[in-house]
């Protein structure tokens, strides 16, 4: 028989283990979201969740959360074509399709390819490119699914320390995997890689972790130590206290993006690929930053 003490113990280790398979509660996120547009006013949205060229969504179910970044490929803008057109209804398209249900949540890549070929067969025409990541929080098996396309991303972070991320996926140096729609005749000449091609993953979460998705313009100019340190500024798990976070740690990138004399993290991948580079890198920077809490209606 176990004494009051040794059973105490017991206890203990599966409060702070987070032994989510004796946890019968249902789990939420709860997320804010910052960034700026490099050629917009700082923080400032366009129509829809877009800041710049970067879109993105954040969708509730009764089933799971589910949310998504998007990067619009600016090259596009050469050819007369707003990049932002292409990612904003990509990320509208999955936001609506969660709210509908009509996902499954351990399948992330299914609301991206289910997104993709309805704006195929959408009659409005509508041409560009764009990286995306997705993910979905199952409220009852307290499993995240996640899906990223390119080099978006997100990473996990429990006890100040990271212990998931995301893999970027590059055909070669600054060319992500991306979706794209060419114009008719076209389709050959523009890089598209298939929704299927989409890194997935999926594992168990517990109360407190954090979850931090954005787009490269974050994580071309941020290593993870940094921002590292900028989570260790949030204290509670309100939402007020993980706007502010998530603008904090907007604003130091967008900061670094400027900044001729650091050598971000992309700098030292243009030079390890040959190629003389030194400074942050403009960008647009989009940041959802969540915390995984206990559900409430």
């Amino acid at each position: 028989m176990l004494s009051v003490l040794s059973y105490g113990r017991l206890v203990a280790r599966a409060v702070i283990g987070g032994l989510s398979q004796t946890d019968s509660r249902d789990y939420s996120l709860v997320t804010a979201s910052c960034g700026f547009g490099k050629d917009f006013r700082r923080g400032i949205l366009k129509k829809g969740m877009c800041y710049g060229d970067d879109a993105c969504f954040i969708a509730r179910h009764r089933s799971a959360d589910v949310l998504g970044v998007a990067d619009g490929v600016g090259g596009w803008r050469d050819y007369g074509v707003d990049p932002s057109q292409f990612s904003g209804t990509l990320m509208k398209t999955c936001e609506r399709l969660v709210k509908e249900g009509r996902f499954v949540p351990s399948n992330p890549v299914g609301v991206l390819t289910t997104s993709y070929y309805e704006l195929l067969q959408n009659k409005v025409p509508l041409l560009g490119s764009s990286t995306a990541c997705i993910v979905v929080l199952d409220r009852q098996s307290h499993r995240l699914h996640t899906a990223n396309l390119g080099d978006s991303g997100f990473l996990v972070v429990r006890g100040g320390e990271v212990v998931h991320r995301s893999d970027e996926q590059q055909h070669y140096f600054n060319t992500p995997f991306q979706l794209s729609i060419a114009p008719p005749g076209a389709e050959g000449a523009v890089l598209s890689d298939s929704p299927d091609a989409a890194d997935s993953s999926s594992f168990d979460v517990q109360l407190g972790d954090i979850i931090l998705t954005a787009t490269d313009g974050l994580f071309d100019n941020m290593p993870d130590y940094m921002i590292l340190q900028e989570l260790k500024k949030l204290k509670n798990t309100n939402y007020e206290s993980i706007q502010q976070t998530a603008r904090s740690i907007a604003e130091h990138a967008h900061v670094l993006a400027y900044d001729p004399n650091y050598m971000s993290p992309f700098a030292q991948f243009a030079c390890a690929n040959g190629l003389h580079v030194r400074g942050g890198k403009p960008d647009d920077i989009t940041v959802l930053l969540s915390i995984v809490a206990e559900y409430t209606d």
